[in-house]
């Protein structure tokens, strides 16, 4: 890996083109080097991961509404059209982007990498797998695609902290989906280079999407930046140019919306015939929670079968959680948002909140995609009596683990202490969720595997769930037009299109 320093330049400075980060990042996407056996497996593993999540969302609202928008919109005339989960019709690749953006996202429950900056890698595989479908791509080529996907992202989200001006963490997804759509379609550096810069201008937004009273558009905002990666590679194609330097310039993304005229970053980016390995650097989820929470769910869990006693909202005085600044100020009670303890909030603001679940998780010694979150489960009296008496603070040392670099010890959990009304107090630990590389309980195939016949159970027809997962364990071996195997068919009865909102399309 070289790290690149970028910093922003007067327009006197004339920063040259091959200088420009835009460019270094279009030169890692046209690189032709191989992808490894490991990451291919990995990629594989992820596409599984996707389809589960998406499948378990078919008939949520924004999935409902995003796949009512995409049926409006024919496959166009460059190719056959790419598919939307759940049904057979297909559509115009970057509105099936769209559609299956917003499914693999609304459960928040895919693979995650944190850094310098947060993300959810697995948001580059719907638009490139669109656009592998619509062109009729092969297996090998979408790998390479997907592997340049996930390597920009990852090493942006190392270098450069986004959150910290309330900019939307999808910035970083809108130029690595248009590279890794670079990387699929084979395009040239200059190409490439144009659609990176209308990839990144085109989606920085405000982080208002995931503070307050989160609404539908989380789920849309990363399908929203695939869209328009996909879009961006569309008009790079014609020859249409972007800004430019897009990140440098002294009226660019860096200047006016990161860390302004001073800024400086190192930007790791792989060196010319370096395979792209960042996949292997993610995590996915064993539970349908915003990441940080993952690995409090497991200690509550623990906690649950070892302290039942904890469980009770009367038998407890207090419930303290000290962990990272991201934990205690975005889903802690750092986070100032009164909505974080709102029986009455939405789903997204509950998976949001680390009082409510780590609460949830105690008392139930278990966690459920839809159950957990329900208006019922969230409005019990028990509940509500002992979620008011959890707290979160930082603690520095969990801040560095948090965004230590080092693997071995980079952590998102942190230590929890519960005090019961007779002054015992309960005191555990933990750093990194059971499903994590270094946890309790790694992620294998086998896991993925498990977790898509669990979510896509009376979702989608048995022989229809052998038939998928045969698809993407021959990955590799699909060739030229065949990667519509990738979709899923629900079974009949479970999708109503007619039942549809409408709109204007």
């Amino acid at each position: 890996m070289i790290n690149h320093p970028v910093r922003v330049y007067r327009s006197e400075e004339n920063l040259a083109r091959e200088d420009q980060l835009a460019h270094k990042i279009a030169t890692v996407a046209a690189d032709p080097v191989a992808v490894t056996a490991e990451v291919t497996e990995m990629i594989i593993n992820r596409i599984i991961d996707n389809a589960s999540v998406a499948i378990a969302s078919l008939n949520r609202g924004p999935i409902v509404a995003a796949r009512a928008q995409a049926l409006t919109h024919a496959p166009s005339t460059g190719g056959k059209g790419a598919s939307v989960f759940g049904i057979t019709e297909k559509v115009s690749p970057e509105w099936a982007a769209w559609a299956n953006g917003v499914a693999v996202r609304e459960l928040d429950y895919h693979d995650t990498f944190l850094s310098a900056e947060y993300s959810h890698p697995g948001d580059n595989i719907p638009p490139i797998l669109a656009v592998a479908q619509h062109t009729g791509a092969s297996g090998k080529d979408l790998i390479r695609g997907i592997a340049t996907g996930y390597e920009i992202q990852v090493d942006l989200v190392k270098a450069i902290c986004l959150h910290k001006h309330k900019i939307d963490h999808v910035a970083h997804l809108g130029p690595s989906a248009s590279a890794g759509i670079g990387t699929l379609l084979g395009l040239d550096v200059e190409t490439i280079f144009q659609a990176v810069g209308q990839g990144l201008h085109t989606t920085t937004a405000t982080r208002q999407s995931r503070k307050g009273e989160i609404s539908t558009w989380k789920a849309h905002a990363p399908a929203f930046a695939g869209k328009m990666a996909v879009e961006a590679a569309d008009r790079a194609m014609r020859g249409q140019t972007s800004p430019v330097p897009i990140y440098e310039g002294e009226d660019g993304v860096i200047a006016w919306m990161l860390d302004g005229k001073d800024a400086a970053y190192e930007v790791p980016l792989p060196e010319a015939g370096e395979a792209k390995r960042a996949i292997l650097d993610t995590y996915t989820k064993e539970h349908s929670a915003e990441y940080q929470a993952q690995a409090w769910i497991d200690l509550a869990r623990k906690l649950n079968r070892e302290h039942p006693e904890a469980a009770d909202a009367k038998n407890v005085a207090s419930v303290l959680i000290k962990t990272s600044h991201h934990t205690h100020y975005v889903i802690g009670s750092g986070a100032n948002d009164p909505q974080k303890y709102d029986p009455t909030a939405s789903r997204e603001t509950l998976d949001h909140s680390i009082p409510y679940i780590f609460t949830v998780a105690l008392q139930d010694g278990t966690w459920h995609h839809v159950d957990s979150y329900s208006p019922e489960r969230a409005g019990r009296p028990d509940t509500i009596e002992l979620w008011n008496k959890v707290t979160t603070e930082e603690d520095p040392e969990w801040t560095r683990r948090y965004h230590s670099l080092d693997i071995n010890e980079k952590a998102f959990g942190g230590s929890v202490e519960i005090t019961l009304a007779d002054g015992t107090v309960i005191t555990d630990q933990i750093a990194v969720a059971d499903a994590h590389p270094l946890g309790a309980r790694p992620f294998a195939r086998e896991q993925y595997i498990n977790k898509f016949r669990t979510l896509a159970a009376g979702l989608v027809e048995d022989d229809e769930i052998d038939r998928f997962i045969a698809a993407a364990e021959n990955l590799e071996k699909l060739g030229a037009g065949e990667l519509d195997a990738l979709n899923i068919v629900a079974a009949p009865g479970v999708i109503d299109l007619a039942a549809a909102p409408k709109g204007l399309f």
